[in-house]
Order: C-alpha cells, then sequence, then structure tokens
C-alpha cells in the first residue's frame, strides 16, 4: 500500500480550509490531489483535533500489536492440536 506523501496534521489543515470557505477543486489543484482523496480524508478524519488522531493512531498501532499476537497464538494452538490428536 502506498504511504501518504501528506502528514496527518497537513491534512488536517487541509481540512480546516475547506472549512473555512474554500472550494474543493480549489485546494486539490493547490495542494496536487484528486476530489477522491480529499473526500476519503473528509470521511476518515473530519471533526478531529490533533488530540484524537494521535489516539487514533495509537491505537490502529496497538491493534495492528494485537492481531499478530492473536496470529501466532492461533498457530501455535492449531500446531498443538495437531500434535495431541495423531496415533503413534
Amino acid at each position: 500500500m502506498k504511504k501518504s506523501t501528506f502528514t496527518e496534521t497537513q491534512i488536517l489543515n487541509l481540512l480546516k480550509e475547506f472549512d473555512s470557505g474554500r472550494d474543493v477543486v480549489g485546494i486539490c489543484r493547490e495542494h496536487g490531489i484528486s476530489k477522491a482523496t480529499f473526500y476519503n480524508w473528509r470521511k476518515k478524519y473530519s471533526g478531529m483535533e490533533s488530540q484524537k488522531l494521535k489516539r487514533l493512531k495509537d491505537l490502529e498501532i496497538e491493534n495492528a500489536r494485537l492481531k499478530k499476537l492473536y496470529a501466532d497464538l492461533s498457530l501455535d494452538h492449531a500446531m498443538l492440536k495437531d500434535i495431541l490428536t495423531k496415533k503413534f
């Protein structure tokens, strides 16, 4: 997945420009993004402040870590279950 060249604070600033009354076409043209990208950002980040954004990123990192732990444990469990069910 391609990483965005814009930071979250830059995205929030773009959304604040839109909230202040600028049109979407002008913002997109000035910053070199598509309207679809702008609306996706608006859907994800609208109404957020920097503190909420930081909390969201922390939760996403923690969620990824927990998913990895769960995957490792489920593989271990399946492996042990296979070993126990084999007849010697």
